[in-house]
């Protein structure tokens, strides 16, 4: 039972701009910070963030970028926050089970998938943009890693525009397991559940939508069912002229998780290992097909958050 009460404020504090527009009723679409701090380069990482952040208002919509500073939730970041998680050494890299231990010992962080949405739901940001989610780890069976990017999907009422899974992933398990616990996947104008870096993984996905506006009914009906306050996955891939080639993806995945059993890479560290070797074995095309995905997914979660906000 809890004994004590904490102001909101202290632990998670909307910018200005952001709690101006979620009063209002103005669309607003939350951006991860892990994107900045660990998947990019210096001084390229500060670019992009600023770029997402344009594209957002291009879409009509306001950018809220969320990470950890000083152990504030932060659902907007100004200038000087974005280059600190840019720039400042050593940051952490938050998940949803970090944000407490953050909030209690003043830490600062960039927030993943899982805390982001989490974030971003509780401040009452509807709409959320970002690369690939997490899921399902290849090996499963022996090693039992999951990401939990899909528990909190699972149990957290958010939109979010994604180019799929990453595809270092075993993503006929991930998509099982998104239905499973409940978690709906509509492709963007795709019957199949896009690759991450590829145009397409060759799964199917069992609704396809063709419109900004349809989400925002999807996302309509979700509340008037009134059910368990799980996620909708907006699946948007990669446009085919900007994927990473498929040849060279397949031929280099195959390396790095044969080079990540060599060396015993497990838990954790295999993710960041595998998508370092990918940018490396593809001479950064997999970054740049990351990127070409991110910003199309952007541009989409806008649309979808304006047409939310014109029927609410």
């Amino acid at each position: 039972m809890r004994t004590t009460e904490q102001p909101i404020d202290s632990v998670l504090r909307p910018s200005d701009e952001v709690a101006e527009a979620l009063a209002q009723g103005a669309p607003v679409v939350a951006l991860e910070s892990t994107i900045i701090s660990h998947g990019l380069p210096q001084p390229r990482n500060l670019e992009v963030a600023r770029e997402l952040e344009g594209l957002v208002r291009e879409a009509g919509a306001v950018p809220a970028t969320i990470a950890v500073l000083d152990g504030v939730a932060r659902i907007g970041l100004d200038e000087d926050g974005l280059k600190r998680i840019a720039t400042e050494p050593g940051l952490r890299k938050l998940g949803f089970r970090d944000l407490a231990v953050a909030a209690a010992l003043g830490s600062s962080g960039a927030t993943t998938v899982s805390a982001t949405s989490f974030l971003a739901a509780r401040a009452g940001i509807r709409v959320f943009a970002t690369g690939g989610l997490g899921g399902v780890h290849r090996e499963w069976t022996e090693t039992q890693d999951e990401s939990a990017d899909l528990d909190t999907l699972s149990r957290t009422r958010i939109t979010v525009v994604c180019a799929g899974v990453k595809s270092i992933l075993d993503v006929p398990a991930t998509l099982q397991r998104l239905e499973t616990r409940g978690v709906g996947v509509a492709g963007f104008r795709t019957g199949e559940f896009p690759g991450f870096y590829l145009h397409t993984s060759g799964q199917p996905v069992d609704w396809r939508i063709e419109t900004p506006e349809q989400a925002a009914e999807i996302m309509r009906a979700q509340d008037a069912l009134d059910g368990p306050e799980s996620a909708l996955i907006v699946a948007n891939p990669v446009p085919v002229d900007e994927q990473l080639d498929p040849a060279l993806h397949d031929r280099v995945l195959a390396e790095a998780l044969a080079e990540a059993r060599q060396r015993g890479v497990t838990g954790q560290a295999i993710t960041p290992f595998l998508l370092e070797y990918l940018v490396k074995g593809t001479d950064g095309a997999s970054l740049e097909a990351n990127l070409a995905a991110v910003r199309g997914n952007v541009r989409l979660a806008g649309r979808i958050a304006a047409a939310w906000s014109r029927g609410n």
